[in-house]
Protein backbone atom coordinates (compact mmCIF):
# COMPACT_ATOMS: atom_id res chain seq x y z
CA UNK A 1 0.00 0.00 0.00
CA UNK A 2 1.24 3.70 -1.12
CA UNK A 3 0.76 6.41 1.18
CA UNK A 4 1.47 9.29 -1.00
CA UNK A 5 2.75 8.50 -4.89
CA UNK A 6 4.79 11.60 -6.73
CA UNK A 7 4.21 11.35 -10.67
CA UNK A 8 6.36 13.31 -12.75
CA UNK A 9 4.66 13.64 -15.78
CA UNK A 10 1.14 13.24 -15.91
CA UNK A 11 0.60 11.80 -19.37
CA UNK A 12 -0.31 8.15 -20.63
CA UNK A 13 1.79 6.26 -18.73
CA UNK A 14 2.15 8.11 -15.19
CA UNK A 15 -1.62 8.77 -15.62
CA UNK A 16 -2.64 5.10 -16.25
CA UNK A 17 -0.50 4.42 -13.40
CA UNK A 18 -2.18 6.53 -11.24
CA UNK A 19 -5.63 5.30 -12.11
CA UNK A 20 -4.95 1.93 -11.88
CA UNK A 21 -3.72 2.36 -8.42
CA UNK A 22 -6.41 4.29 -8.07
CA UNK A 23 -9.13 1.72 -9.03
CA UNK A 24 -7.28 -1.24 -6.96
CA UNK A 25 -7.14 1.31 -3.73
CA UNK A 26 -3.24 1.07 -3.56
CA UNK A 27 -2.42 4.42 -3.20
CA UNK A 28 -3.86 7.05 -0.56
CA UNK A 29 -2.78 10.03 -2.65
CA UNK A 30 -0.89 10.84 -5.48
CA UNK A 31 0.90 13.88 -6.45
CA UNK A 32 1.61 15.35 -9.92
CA UNK A 33 4.39 17.47 -11.16
CA UNK A 34 5.44 18.81 -14.52
CA UNK A 35 7.09 21.94 -16.25
CA UNK A 36 2.99 22.47 -17.69
CA UNK A 37 0.36 23.83 -15.22
CA UNK A 38 -2.36 23.11 -17.71
CA UNK A 39 -1.45 19.73 -18.28
CA UNK A 40 -1.49 19.49 -14.16
CA UNK A 41 -4.86 21.28 -14.43
CA UNK A 42 -6.30 18.80 -16.69
CA UNK A 43 -5.14 15.60 -14.84
CA UNK A 44 -6.75 16.73 -11.81
CA UNK A 45 -10.05 18.10 -13.55
CA UNK A 46 -10.12 14.24 -14.83
CA UNK A 47 -9.80 12.49 -11.26
CA UNK A 48 -6.10 11.40 -12.35
CA UNK A 49 -4.24 13.05 -9.20
CA UNK A 50 -5.26 14.74 -6.35
CA UNK A 51 -3.10 17.58 -6.63
CA UNK A 52 -0.70 18.94 -8.07
CA UNK A 53 2.74 21.45 -8.10
CA UNK A 54 5.24 22.45 -10.98
CA UNK A 55 8.15 22.63 -8.35
CA UNK A 56 9.66 19.16 -7.64
CA UNK A 57 11.27 19.84 -4.13
CA UNK A 58 7.72 20.07 -3.26
CA UNK A 59 6.29 17.57 -5.54
CA UNK A 60 8.46 14.77 -3.31
CA UNK A 61 7.83 15.65 0.21
CA UNK A 62 6.91 12.85 2.33
CA UNK A 63 5.99 10.46 -0.94
CA UNK A 64 6.74 6.79 -0.30
CA UNK A 65 7.11 6.50 -4.22
CA UNK A 66 8.63 8.82 -6.79
CA UNK A 67 7.63 7.36 -10.45
CA UNK A 68 9.63 8.90 -13.05
CA UNK A 69 7.45 9.55 -16.84
CA UNK A 70 9.37 12.30 -18.78
CA UNK A 71 11.25 11.72 -21.55
CA UNK A 72 14.64 10.16 -21.23
CA UNK A 73 16.33 12.96 -22.10
CA UNK A 74 15.04 15.07 -18.98
CA UNK A 75 15.50 12.19 -16.55
CA UNK A 76 19.24 13.45 -15.47
CA UNK A 77 17.90 17.47 -15.19
CA UNK A 78 15.39 15.98 -12.95
CA UNK A 79 17.37 14.16 -10.96
CA UNK A 80 19.22 16.69 -10.14
CA UNK A 81 16.90 18.96 -8.95
CA UNK A 82 15.53 16.41 -7.04
CA UNK A 83 18.78 15.25 -5.41
CA UNK A 84 19.00 17.49 -2.46
CA UNK A 85 15.58 17.03 -1.16
CA UNK A 86 15.26 13.29 -1.61
CA UNK A 87 13.16 11.86 1.27
CA UNK A 88 15.95 9.20 2.81
CA UNK A 89 13.15 6.44 2.66
CA UNK A 90 11.77 7.66 -0.47
CA UNK A 91 11.72 4.66 -3.54
CA UNK A 92 12.31 6.05 -6.86
CA UNK A 93 11.38 4.46 -9.95
CA UNK A 94 10.96 5.34 -13.52
CA UNK A 95 8.74 4.04 -16.93
CA UNK A 96 11.45 4.66 -20.01
CA UNK A 97 12.09 2.79 -22.61
CA UNK A 98 15.97 2.54 -22.32
CA UNK A 99 17.67 1.72 -19.28
CA UNK A 100 21.13 2.35 -19.74
CA UNK A 101 20.34 5.69 -19.99
CA UNK A 102 18.63 6.15 -17.24
CA UNK A 103 21.09 4.77 -15.00
CA UNK A 104 24.15 6.61 -16.16
CA UNK A 105 22.24 9.63 -15.60
CA UNK A 106 21.49 8.67 -11.83
CA UNK A 107 25.39 7.47 -11.48
CA UNK A 108 26.17 11.01 -13.12
CA UNK A 109 23.82 12.74 -10.49
CA UNK A 110 24.49 10.31 -7.34
CA UNK A 111 27.66 9.06 -7.80
CA UNK A 112 26.12 5.96 -8.13
CA UNK A 113 23.20 4.40 -8.87
CA UNK A 114 21.06 4.53 -5.58
CA UNK A 115 20.23 1.73 -3.94
CA UNK A 116 16.43 2.92 -3.72
CA UNK A 117 16.19 3.40 -7.79
CA UNK A 118 14.13 1.20 -8.84
CA UNK A 119 14.92 1.03 -12.99
CA UNK A 120 11.68 -0.22 -14.81
CA UNK A 121 9.81 -0.36 -17.41
CA UNK A 122 6.04 -0.87 -18.59
CA UNK A 123 5.37 -2.40 -21.73
CA UNK A 124 2.29 -0.82 -22.82
CA UNK A 125 1.24 1.50 -24.25
CA UNK A 126 -1.14 3.75 -26.93
CA UNK A 127 -0.65 5.41 -30.08
CA UNK A 128 -2.42 8.23 -28.36
CA UNK A 129 -0.42 10.19 -25.55
CA UNK A 130 -1.51 12.55 -22.96
CA UNK A 131 -3.31 12.12 -19.77
CA UNK A 132 -6.85 12.71 -21.93
CA UNK A 133 -5.43 9.10 -23.42
CA UNK A 134 -4.98 7.39 -19.83
CA UNK A 135 -7.11 4.45 -18.71
CA UNK A 136 -7.47 2.01 -15.57
CA UNK A 137 -6.62 -0.86 -17.59
CA UNK A 138 -3.65 -0.21 -19.50
CA UNK A 139 -1.14 -2.71 -17.81
CA UNK A 140 -4.26 -5.45 -17.34
CA UNK A 141 -1.84 -8.50 -18.35
CA UNK A 142 0.78 -6.54 -19.42
CA UNK A 143 4.23 -7.06 -19.11
CA UNK A 144 6.47 -4.51 -16.98
CA UNK A 145 10.32 -4.89 -16.85
CA UNK A 146 12.75 -4.26 -13.70
CA UNK A 147 16.50 -4.13 -14.43
CA UNK A 148 17.80 -4.78 -10.77
CA UNK A 149 21.32 -4.60 -9.98
CA UNK A 150 23.77 -6.23 -7.70
CA UNK A 151 23.53 -3.28 -5.22
CA UNK A 152 19.69 -2.86 -5.81
CA UNK A 153 17.83 -2.52 -2.07
CA UNK A 154 15.64 -6.20 -2.20
CA UNK A 155 12.73 -4.18 0.23
CA UNK A 156 12.26 -1.27 -2.53
CA UNK A 157 12.39 -3.54 -5.63
CA UNK A 158 9.64 -6.03 -3.93
CA UNK A 159 7.92 -2.82 -2.69
CA UNK A 160 7.69 -1.69 -6.80
CA UNK A 161 7.04 -5.32 -7.95
CA UNK A 162 3.91 -4.94 -5.41
CA UNK A 163 3.03 -1.60 -6.85
CA UNK A 164 2.80 -3.15 -10.93
CA UNK A 165 1.05 -6.11 -9.79
CA UNK A 166 -1.31 -3.62 -8.46
CA UNK A 167 -2.31 -2.84 -11.73
CA UNK A 168 -2.78 -6.41 -12.93
CA UNK A 169 1.03 -6.22 -14.62
CA UNK A 170 2.81 -9.47 -14.71
CA UNK A 171 6.59 -7.93 -13.82
CA UNK A 172 9.67 -9.47 -14.89
CA UNK A 173 13.11 -9.07 -14.65
CA UNK A 174 16.34 -8.21 -17.07
CA UNK A 175 19.49 -6.99 -16.61
CA UNK A 176 20.14 -3.58 -17.89
CA UNK A 177 21.95 -4.03 -21.56
CA UNK A 178 19.60 -7.29 -22.19
CA UNK A 179 16.64 -4.98 -21.88
CA UNK A 180 17.96 -2.26 -24.19
CA UNK A 181 18.81 -5.00 -26.51
CA UNK A 182 15.54 -6.67 -26.56
CA UNK A 183 13.72 -3.61 -26.81
CA UNK A 184 15.52 -2.22 -29.54
CA UNK A 185 14.34 -5.13 -31.37
CA UNK A 186 10.60 -5.89 -30.75
CA UNK A 187 9.73 -1.56 -29.76
CA UNK A 188 11.85 0.34 -30.92
CA UNK A 189 12.92 -0.78 -34.41
CA UNK A 190 9.24 -0.95 -34.93
CA UNK A 191 8.47 2.34 -34.37
CA UNK A 192 11.53 3.96 -36.29
CA UNK A 193 9.84 1.84 -39.41
CA UNK A 194 6.49 3.06 -39.31
CA UNK A 195 7.34 6.41 -39.14
CA UNK A 196 9.95 5.97 -41.25
CA UNK A 197 7.52 4.38 -43.96
CA UNK A 198 4.65 7.03 -43.44
CA UNK A 199 7.26 9.83 -43.77
CA UNK A 200 8.26 8.24 -46.96
CA UNK A 201 4.79 7.74 -48.41
CA UNK A 202 4.01 11.09 -47.44
CA UNK A 203 7.09 12.60 -49.45
CA UNK A 204 6.25 10.28 -52.50
CA UNK A 205 5.88 11.59 -55.66
CA UNK A 206 3.49 8.58 -56.35
CA UNK A 207 0.84 10.68 -56.02
CA UNK A 208 -0.47 13.32 -53.52
CA UNK A 209 -3.40 10.90 -52.38
CA UNK A 210 -1.29 8.28 -51.46
CA UNK A 211 -3.14 7.77 -48.43
CA UNK A 212 -6.67 7.61 -49.82
CA UNK A 213 -5.70 4.08 -51.67
CA UNK A 214 -4.30 2.60 -47.95
CA UNK A 215 -5.81 -0.86 -47.15
CA UNK A 216 -6.03 -2.00 -43.46
CA UNK A 217 -2.58 -3.12 -43.58
CA UNK A 218 -1.13 0.07 -43.67
CA UNK A 219 -3.40 1.14 -40.93
CA UNK A 220 -2.31 -1.68 -38.75
CA UNK A 221 1.85 -1.34 -39.42
CA UNK A 222 1.54 2.13 -39.59
CA UNK A 223 -0.78 2.89 -36.23
CA UNK A 224 2.21 3.21 -34.20
CA UNK A 225 3.49 6.38 -35.85
CA UNK A 226 0.56 8.47 -33.92
CA UNK A 227 2.94 7.62 -31.03
CA UNK A 228 4.46 10.91 -29.33
CA UNK A 229 7.74 12.02 -31.79
CA UNK A 230 9.76 13.53 -29.06
CA UNK A 231 9.33 10.32 -26.76
CA UNK A 232 10.61 8.32 -29.80
CA UNK A 233 13.39 10.54 -30.81
CA UNK A 234 14.48 10.43 -27.05
CA UNK A 235 14.66 6.94 -27.33
CA UNK A 236 16.60 6.95 -30.40
CA UNK A 237 19.16 9.21 -29.16
CA UNK A 238 19.32 7.61 -25.78
CA UNK A 239 19.35 3.81 -26.67
CA UNK A 240 21.62 4.25 -30.32
CA UNK A 241 24.29 2.00 -30.12
CA UNK A 242 21.22 -0.91 -29.76
CA UNK A 243 18.80 0.71 -31.91
CA UNK A 244 21.71 0.75 -35.08
CA UNK A 245 22.66 -2.74 -34.14
CA UNK A 246 19.01 -3.61 -34.79
CA UNK A 247 18.76 -1.49 -37.90
CA UNK A 248 21.73 -2.93 -39.22
CA UNK A 249 20.56 -6.08 -38.82
CA UNK A 250 17.68 -5.02 -40.82
CA UNK A 251 18.92 -3.19 -43.56
CA UNK A 252 21.15 -6.40 -44.49
CA UNK A 253 18.02 -8.76 -44.27
CA UNK A 254 15.81 -6.47 -46.52
CA UNK A 255 18.67 -6.36 -49.00
CA UNK A 256 18.67 -10.31 -49.05
CA UNK A 257 14.93 -9.76 -49.77
CA UNK A 258 15.87 -7.11 -52.61
CA UNK A 259 17.95 -9.35 -54.25
CA UNK A 260 15.51 -11.96 -54.01
CA UNK A 261 12.26 -10.24 -55.45
CA UNK A 262 14.67 -9.15 -58.36
CA UNK A 263 15.80 -11.92 -59.34
CA UNK A 264 12.74 -13.66 -59.19
CA UNK A 265 13.92 -16.53 -56.94
CA UNK A 266 10.41 -17.34 -55.50
CA UNK A 267 11.44 -20.30 -53.89
CA UNK A 268 13.78 -17.55 -50.95
CA UNK A 269 11.03 -15.17 -51.18
CA UNK A 270 8.38 -17.60 -50.16
CA UNK A 271 10.46 -19.12 -47.43
CA UNK A 272 11.11 -15.64 -45.77
CA UNK A 273 7.22 -15.02 -45.56
CA UNK A 274 6.92 -18.23 -44.26
CA UNK A 275 9.44 -18.36 -41.92
CA UNK A 276 8.46 -14.91 -40.88
CA UNK A 277 4.27 -16.05 -40.70
CA UNK A 278 5.20 -18.94 -38.41
CA UNK A 279 7.70 -16.99 -35.92
CA UNK A 280 4.99 -14.52 -35.51
CA UNK A 281 1.82 -17.10 -35.42
CA UNK A 282 4.25 -19.10 -32.63
CA UNK A 283 4.84 -15.80 -30.57
CA UNK A 284 0.91 -14.45 -30.80
CA UNK A 285 0.16 -18.15 -29.16
CA UNK A 286 2.83 -17.69 -26.13
CA UNK A 287 1.09 -14.38 -25.58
Amino acid sequence: MIKRLCIFGVGLIGGSLAMALRKAGYCDSIIGCSRQESHLQQARALGVIDEYTTDPATAIHQADIIFLSVPLGAIRGLLEQIRDVLPPDAILTDGGSAKTCVKQAAEAVFGELPPRFILGHPIAGREKSGVDAAIDSLYQQRKVILTPTQTTDKRALATVTEMWQATGAQVNQLGVQEHDQVLAATSHLPHILAFQLVSTLANSSITENIFDYAAGGFEDFTRIASSDPVMWRDICLQNKTAILDRVDAFEASLSQLKAAIQNEEADAILATFTDAKEARDRAMKVR
